[in-house]
C-alpha cells in the first residue's frame, strides 16, 4: 500500500503512522510549577540527542483543547525537568499520569506514586524558596534537566500542533539494584516502550542482541565505536589523542598499529574492541 498523509487515504480501519515507528521509548517528565504544583505525564515522542554532553529531547502535542499541555508550560517557565525511566512495574501509573486533568492537578497524588527530590535542579517557587523538583522514587533511573529551547512544529488543530522540547542532563540517578557488571541490565529494569495504537512492549532481556560494528583502519573506526557506545570519556580523549596526532611529525602514521602502541595493547590483545576499554582507561 501507499498513501500520502493529508492528501489520499490510507484505507485502513485505524491509522498506521505511529504503528510503523516502535517500539518508542517514554518520556515520562515530572515537573513543578513556578507555583509549586507537581506535574508527572508521559510522552511516546522522547529521546536522547548526543551523550557529551548528554541531551534529551520529547515531543508533546496541543491538548485536545488546543492548548499547550501543562508540561511544556512548566519546563519553559522554571527552566528545568526530570525524566524518569517507564517500566514494567510502574505502567499502570504511568498509563494513569496520561489522563488529561485540569491545570493544577498534582498527578503524583492521582497515580499514588512516591515522590523523590531531584538533588541539583530546583524551582524558585514563591513563598517557600529553591524547591527541588519531584522524581519517581521507584522508578530506578532518573535524568535531572536544565531546559534548553522549544522547537514548535505547526500541524493542524487541535492537537497537531507539537513542542519538541530539549534538555540537557545535568544529573542521572541509577539504582545500584539495575546494574550487572557495571551496566546497567535491562533484564532488571524492565523498561517499557510504545507501539501504535494502544499497545505497549516490555523489554525484558530475551530479545536484546549485541552487534559490534566493523572497525576499518585508523583512527575514524575507532572513534566511531566510541561515540555508538556514548562514552563521554573516550570521546575527550580521543579528542586528544587526535590533537596530539595533528602535531605530530609526518612520518607518524595515525592507524591501528598507531592506536595499539597508544593504548599499550598487545598485538594478540587486540580482539577486544576499543570502545569496552574507553571507560576503564584514564
Amino acid at each position: 500500500m501507499f498513501y500520502e498523509p493529508g492528501k489520499t487515504d490510507h484505507g485502513l480501519p485505524h491509522d498506521p503512522f505511529k504503528a510503523c515507528v516502535t517500539p518508542r521509548p517514554i518520556g515520562w517528565i515530572s515537573t513543578l510549577s513556578s507555583t509549586g504544583i507537581a506535574n508527572l505525564a508521559p510522552y511516546s515522542q522522547f529521546n536522547n540527542l548526543t551523550f557529551d554532553p548528554p541531551y534529551v529531547m520529547f515531543s508533546a502535542n496541543q491538548t485536545p483543547s488546543n492548548t499547550q499541555k501543562d508540561t511544556v508550560a512548566n519546563v519553559e517557565t522554571t527552566g528545568v525537568f526530570v525524566w524518569n525511566l517507564a517500566t514494567w512495574e510502574l505502567k499502570d501509573a504511568v498509563n494513569v499520569s496520561a489522563r488529561q486533568v485540569p491545570e493544577g492537578v498534582d498527578e503524583f497524588e492521582l497515580t499514588g506514586v512516591e515522590a523523590g527530590e531531584s538533588r541539583v535542579v530546583k524551582v524558585d517557587v514563591e513563598g517557600r524558596g529553591q524547591v527541588p523538583v519531584p522524581m519517581v522514587k521507584k522508578s530506578p533511573i532518573q535524568f535531572e534537566c536544565t531546559y534548553h529551547s522549544t522547537i514548535r512544529l505547526p500541524g493542524h488543530p487541535p492537537m497537531g500542533t507539537a513542542d519538541i522540547v530539549i534538555g540537557k542532563v545535568v544529573g542521572i540517578h541509577i539504582s545500584d539494584d539495575v546494574l550487572t557488571n557495571g551496566k546497567v541490565d535491562v533484564k532488571k529494569t524492565e523498561p517499557i516502550a510504545r507501539l501504535g495504537y494502544f499497545e505497549y512492549a516490555v523489554v525484558r532481556g530475551e530479545g536484546v542482541f549485541e552487534m559490534t560494528i566493523p572497525v576499518g583502519e585508523g583512527e575514524e573506526g575507532e572513534g566511531l565505536l566510541v561515540g555508538l557506545e556514548g562514552c563521554a570519556k573516550g570521546n575527550r580523549r580521543h579528542g586528544r589523542d587526535y590533537n596530539n596526532f595533528r602535531k605530530a611529525p609526518d612520518s607518524i602514521n595515525f592507524n591501528r598499529d598507531y592506536m595499539k602502541s597508544r593504548l599499550n595493547i598487545q598485538k594478540n590483545q587486540f580482539e577486544t574492541p576499543y570502545y569496552r576499554l574507553c571507560c576503564t582507561r584514564g
